[in-house]
């Protein structure tokens, strides 16, 4: 995991370095996931069943702009929320367990028509997905659990005569085996089927524009 997210930002910041025309930008993002189901059923004595609740996620980004048409950003989002599951574990079982997701994403972006005060955009996103779940009936830590993510977005940017700009935006966020009996609700007592996640949402936000080599030519000229 901490590879992951020293590369990223090696890599963001090597482009940032290296390209001749770019605006850096940073994101700040609040927005609404729904309900996703969740569950897996190898035995009576080997499923878990229930749903990541949906609830209010938000995030912060840096963003680069590589070309005018074109974005990476180095992203961070959480969401913490509640996780409804039926289980065995020494007989049957039910939790409300307390779930918090943080992804690490570095995402891509395609920009349509960049030079207009309305800016469509959609993209993809990769990285990792950090998993932390309590169990509130005894107040256990259940561990954490970082697992592959990956995502969609798509949107849209509107441009103001200020350096604030505003975004809204819809996402498909999807972990690779998250949810898992073994990890979570077994606890060691050997259940090992998992299941993935896919949440959808959406989100509005703040887009400042923190510098621009176009603005600064323009000053120089």
């Amino acid at each position: 995991m901490k590879r992951f997210v020293v590369c990223a930002i090696f890599l963001v910041t090597t482009v940032c370095v290296t390209t001749a025309q770019k605006t850096i930008r940073l994101n700040g993002y609040g927005g609404y996931l729904f309900d996703d189901k969740v569950g897996s059923y190898a035995s009576q004595t080997n499923y878990f069943d229930g749903q990541i609740n949906g609830g209010f996620q938000w995030g912060v980004g840096v963003e680069y702009e590589v070309a005018p048409a074109y974005g990476i950003e180095l992203l961070y989002l959480r969401q913490d929320t509640k996780a409804p599951m039926d289980y065995y574990l020494s007989g049957d079982k039910h939790t409300d367990f307390d779930l918090a997701i943080n992804y690490i994403l570095f995402t891509g972006s395609r920009y349509l028509k960049p030079e207009s005060k309305v800016v469509p955009y959609a993209g993809a996103l990769f990285g990792a997905a950090i998993f932390n779940l309590k169990n509130p009936d005894n107040n256990t830590d259940q561990g954490t659990r970082t697992t592959f993510a990956w995502g969609l977005k798509g949107g849209v940017l509107f441009k103001t005569d200020s350096r604030v700009s505003i975004k809204l935006q819809a996402t498909l966020l999807s972990a690779l085996q998250s949810v898992g009996g073994g990890y979570y609700f077994g606890a060691g007592a050997g259940v090992t089927t998992y299941s993935s996640i896919f949440q959808f949402g959406f989100s509005g936000g703040l887009s400042v524009r923190l510098w621009s080599a176009k603005t600064k030519d323009a000053a120089v000229k």
